[in-house]
């Protein structure tokens, strides 16, 4: 049985941020091969670490998915699909899974690192 946690919604997120991806060359009639391969490369990969994370989370997980983030934001320049709607989207679907994925890292971090709230100090009268 799969333990659901409260930062599993982020990954459901991502999830669908992927599924946008795989689909996005379809979206975009005039993407070159180049921008196709790219997104539906990186929909795939973000797909598949998303279901991971859901099903057995680890930290590297949401690491390789800031990677992959990262990676959608500066590929247009990188592989030369600049000034066109996929490199739009690239960048928009780019931004948020590294959003996603730094902030289900800060929680992890602080919820690790930092621990629960410390208790309230009751009145002692």
């Amino acid at each position: 049985m799969i333990k659901w946690r409260s930062e599993s919604a982020l990954d459901l997120y991502n999830l669908v941020a992927a599924i946008f991806l795989l689909a996005a060359p379809w979206l975009f009639v005039h993407a070159n091969q180049t921008a196709a391969i790219d997104l539906r490369t990186s929909g795939a990969v973000i797909a598949v670490l998303s279901l991971a994370a859901i099903i057995a989370f680890s930290v590297w997980e949401e690491w390789a998915n800031l990677v992959v983030g990262l990676w959608l934001i500066v590929s247009p320049w990188l592989l030369g699909f600049t000034h066109s709607r996929a490199m739009h989207f690239s960048i928009a679907a780019g931004a948020v899974v590294a959003f996603m994925a730094l902030l289900e890292l800060w929680l992890e971090y602080e919820k690790t690192h930092l621990g629960p709230p410390a208790a309230q100090v009751t009145d002692r009268h």
